[in-house]
């Protein structure tokens, strides 16, 4: 039954980007969003059913206040790179402060989970990340509604930040998480841009449209291949591929994500096999709880967030004959006891020893187990989600 219901699901994607005869050429697929849930929705709400109107007219209200943003580019920031070039995105760890033992507190010493507000006023991972979102919510606007005006700031917002010379951001993350006195820029800065996986579905939802042709997408494409490549090439990217953790998961994430964006399949693959499939054995233990995430400040955050890296990369593999949602090592080891880990916690039977530093939140995890449900069936996803009715079950939510 699992095997039918993952082959029905694959069945209905590849009809919905079949293309008919004398049609257009077939929209790009969907990297990570559930194609056929989306048509599913799209139905229901044509038809008028409430349950379909609701979220989508939610969804719509919401896209028009990003009608409303202008666009903030990356040279939009007051301070300037060490490279003095301020097309290349800026940052500083969020966790590092000043040494209250040293005049100038340099260099900056760290105090895991607690932000440091410098850092969010460097405003470049929240400009990416807001590009990022708006991008994928105009994209979904338009294929709900057809209304070009979604589309058109789409791909004026994409062009500022991506293309434009003027404004576009250099392919690079040379000068990520910073550290005042000791580094300009670190690998763990990688991770501050995992929303650019939301850009190529975006093109995707917005096919057809009359601003967002395929020259736009080619474009974005050039750029994403000029940024894989420094994700492979430069010291600071093979600093993040190294890393055990959540920030290794995202770095194999975005290559996945960007490699079949571009075509490059064999790279998706490649990376799939030799790195992501390895950091089983290191990131999970037998009983599908996460020791490298545990034992920070906000283990719940943490744990949570690097399940969302394993999921997406789950549904990226699938594509590419790798089945990373039944995948054991020889000991157990895999993202299926990592999934089921969670249920005694959001069931209330279970708490962790150790609470996060910061206000929690579920809608991550309940997104990921409303997302897994057609490979999980033993998983009792239905029983979970009873206990958070508040919480959506949108296809578009991870």
């Amino acid at each position: 039954m699992r095997g039918l219901c993952v082959y029905l699901l694959l069945l209905l994607s590849d009809l919905w980007a079949a293309p008919t005869a004398g049609a257009a050429p077939a929209p790009p697929r969907l990297l990570l969003l559930d194609s056929a849930a989306l048509a599913t929705v799209k139905v229901a709400y044509q038809q008028g059913q409430a349950a379909a109107v609701r979220p989508v007219k939610a969804l719509l209200a919401a896209a028009d206040k990003a009608l409303t943003r202008v666009p903030d580019p990356i040279t939009s920031k007051p301070q300037v790179p060490p490279s003095g070039d301020k097309h290349d995105y800026l940052s500083q760890a969020p966790y590092w402060w000043p040494d209250p033992n040293r005049p100038n507190g340099k260099p900056y010493i760290q105090k895991d989970g607690l932000r440091n507000p410098e850092s969010v006023n460097m405003r470049d991972g929240a400009r990416l990340a807001q590009v990022c979102h708006d991008a994928r919510l105009l994209g979904l606007a338009y294929y709900f509604s057809g209304q070009e005006a979604y589309a058109a700031h789409a791909a004026r917002q994409l062009r500022v930040f991506f293309l434009d010379p003027a404004t576009r951001m250099n392919p690079n993350l040379n000068f990520g998480q910073g550290i005042p006195g000791s580094t300009t820029g670190r690998g763990f800065g990688i991770i501050e841009t995992r929303h650019l996986t939301e850009i190529p579905d975006a093109l995707a939802l917005l096919h057809g449209s009359r601003a967002a042709d395929e020259k736009l997408t080619k474009s974005i494409r050039g750029w994403f291949r000029q940024f894989t490549s420094w994700l492979l090439t430069s010291p600071i990217g093979q600093q993040e591929r190294g890393s055990e953790n959540n920030h290794g998961t995202f770095y194999d994430l975005q290559v996945v994500d960007f490699a079949r964006f571009t075509g490059d399949a064999a790279l998706a693959r490649t990376t799939l096999q030799t790195q992501t499939l390895p950091r089983i054995g290191v990131q999970f233990a037998p009983d599908g709880s996460q020791p490298l995430e545990l034992e920070r400040t906000r283990p719940w955050n943490y744990t949570s967030m690097n399940l969302e890296g394993w999921v997406k990369l789950a549904i990226l593999a699938q594509p590419l004959g790798l089945d990373l949602w039944h995948y054991r090592t020889p000991d157990g080891r895999g993202l299926e006891p990592a999934v089921a880990w969670f249920t005694p916690y959001l069931l209330g039977q279970r708490q962790l020893e150790r609470p996060d530093v910061m206000p929690v939140s579920n809608r991550t995890i309940l997104a990921i187990y409303n997302r897994v449900r057609p490979y999980y069936p033993a998983l009792p996803v239905a029983t979970v989600m009873a206990r958070f009715p508040a919480e959506s079950r949108l296809p578009w939510e991870l």
